[in-house]
């Protein structure tokens, strides 16, 4: 890609924040999707390819560096990480459930052997 063209195309968007990266030989990798899986599969064809670094990124409108990348590619998934979180919430909720659901439990017991104890007498 040509980097009068990458520049020219960068001003006015989020990639503008980028652009003087913009110098010697440049790709550019995109994905609408999963940031954390983009930065993973650049980084591993980088693995093959010595010449090729990464001189920064953008990623959901921000800028950053080479470490950064680097740090959001060893995140798990962006599946992963909402199922961590939803198991997460979920834990309190259910033990809240089994509690109240023991107490009941044993409130209906009680009255059970107070029927119970009422009826032998």
């Amino acid at each position: 890609m040509k980097n009068t063209l990458a520049k020219n195309a960068a001003n006015g968007t989020s990639v503008e924040a980028v652009k003087d990266a913009f110098s010697g030989p440049i790709g550019v990798a995109i994905s609408y999707g999963d940031p954390v899986s983009l930065a993973k599969k650049v980084l591993e064809f980088i693995k093959g390819n010595d010449k090729l670094k990464i001189k920064g990124g953008i990623i959901e409108g921000k800028a950053c560096r080479a470490e950064d990348i680097k740090a959001i590619s060893e995140l798990p998934a962006r599946e992963t990480l909402l199922a961590m979180l939803i198991g997460a919430m979920q834990s309190p909720l259910s033990k809240l459930a089994a509690g109240l659901n023991a107490t009941i439990a044993r409130f209906a017991y009680a009255l059970e052997a107070l029927k119970n104890n009422k009826s032998s007498q």
